[in-house]
């Protein structure tokens, strides 16, 4: 269906929001109907059959659930509505609106938007209707952003979406995750998709830099201006001018570094050392930490307004046990990768290294997992790797799994703290085995190991 045959239905409570998008659609559909009530929702539909419905995620109505957008999404269902249905969300509320793909909405848009953007996103929005029945959430078969960001997991698939949908803004990131998860692979696919991205991508390890350091480095300084000074230097600022400043680790600066950057984060200008001339900056700022984000929270660590300031939308990444089969996904990516740079045959995994894999923990995450297929393949000497040729590295685990207990006493520790999560779960496999960071495969043999 093209967008001049088709019906609009407009629901959100914010009366200029209606106003606007009437007047935007009222030329480009065969007709557009606006409505403030979702309560009115069951009454329009009985009188109209719609294609498209823009449907707000909050409203100030008797319905009071926090999620206002999600249950009026089930009723629409439950009306016999089989429109297209568009979530209108803010950006507190992406991960709302990424919840609400799962439960049946097309596609979202996030408050303020183009209007150009908006008409692209219903025009997709009524292809994937005629194509999928209306089913809009990333499947499983988009498992690769670029040619390293690779996963088909849930977790992954909901980080794909927001990727797609915050890269073209201009929206600060905040990208949380423990050590080898990828995060500088998520700014690098943001940086790709954004309109910035024929420009720079700078990335910095903020945490690495002292304190004499840092100013210099960020903001640049003058010839003479100190010691080591022997020639004018253009900062990191100035360098990713136009596109995208990465600044890695920015849990570890301390207070008197987090002051200099809220202070040009603030007013948009740097100041080079030795000079008194403020310079203009034009950069979208993507920051990444290991570091949990109660912990950032702590104002003896970590201000709270430059949070704020560089957290319009933060971005999870999970551990690698929290992604199910991806490690498998990941570990075919990297042998082939690896059988090819070391002119090696063994490409693949027989069942029994596979499984080992499925079972390991993986405390160093993806890039552990990357540095044990590497070496397995450097060290591999048949056609495929067996479980004997994957040697986890000593470095990443835990010191009470490198002691030498007695197998029995293991044993039982296993055994009660799967029965106890079990207990806790009230017997769901799923829950126990994400909790306790295994795959439900790898669970039913445990399960089978100890006769539970």
């Amino acid at each position: 269906m093209i967008l001049k045959n088709a019906s609009v239905l407009i629901v959100d409570d914010d009366p200029d929001v209606l106003t606007a998008v009437r007047l935007l659609l009222k030329t480009e559909t065969a007709g557009v109907t606006i409505e403030k009530n979702p309560e009115n929702i069951r009454a329009l539909l009985s009188k109209q059959s719609f294609d498209i419905v823009l449907l707000d995620m909050n409203f100030n109505s008797s319905i009071n659930t926090g999620n206002e957008g999600l249950f009026w999404l089930k009723k629409l269902r439950e009306f016999g509505c089989n429109a297209a249905v568009i979530m209108i969300t803010a950006y507190g509320d992406i991960d709302l609106a990424v919840r609400s793909l799962k439960e049946g909405a097309t596609d979202f848009v996030v408050k303020p938007w183009h209007n150009e953007k908006l008409i692209l996103t219903i025009k997709d929005a009524l292809r994937k209707k005629e194509n999928k029945g209306g089913a809009g959430y990333v499947s499983s078969s988009d498992s690769i952003i670029g040619s390293e960001l690779i996963g088909e997991s849930e977790v992954m698939q909901q980080i794909f979406y927001k990727i797609e949908k915050i890269a073209p803004t201009d929206a600060n990131i905040l990208i949380l995750g423990e050590n080898g998860t990828g995060k500088d692979l998520i700014a690098k696919a943001i940086h790709q998709q954004s309109l910035r991205a024929d420009k720079p991508f700078i990335k910095v390890d903020v945490g690495a830099l002292t304190e004499s350091l840092f100013e210099s480095e960020l903001f640049g300084h003058k010839k003479g201006a100190f010691t080591d000074a022997r020639e004018d230097r253009v900062g990191l600022f100035e360098t990713a001018s136009g596109g995208t400043l990465f600044l890695d680790e920015i849990g570890n600066i301390s207070l008197h570094q987090q002051a200099k950057l809220l202070s040009v984060l603030q007013n948009r200008k740097i100041t080079r050392i030795g000079t008194n001339q403020p310079i203009p900056i034009d950069i979208r700022l993507i920051c990444a930490t290991n570091m949990p984000l109660s912990e950032l929270a702590n104002e003896t660590r970590f201000r709270k307004d430059l949070i704020y300031r560089i957290n319009t939308v933060e971005i999870m990444v999970p551990p690698l046990r929290k992604r199910g089969d991806d490690v498998e996904l990941l570990a075919k990516h990297f042998v082939r990768i690896y059988a090819k740079k070391y002119f090696k045959s063994s490409d693949n995994f027989d069942a029994k290294a596979l499984e080992k894999l499925s079972d390991y923990h993986f405390p160093g995450n993806v890039r552990e997992l990357q540095y044990t297929i590497e070496r397995a393949v450097i060290m591999g000497e048949n056609d495929v790797l067996h479980a004997s040729d994957l040697i986890f590295s000593p470095i990443e685990s835990p010191r009470e799994l490198r002691d030498e207990p007695d197998e029995l006493n293991l044993s039982q520790v296993e055994k009660n703290t799967i029965l106890k999560v079990i207990e806790k779960h009230n017997g769901n496999i799923s829950k126990a085995a994400k909790e306790l960071g295994l795959t439900r495969t790898a669970l039913y043999r445990r399960l089978s190991k100890y006769d539970i």
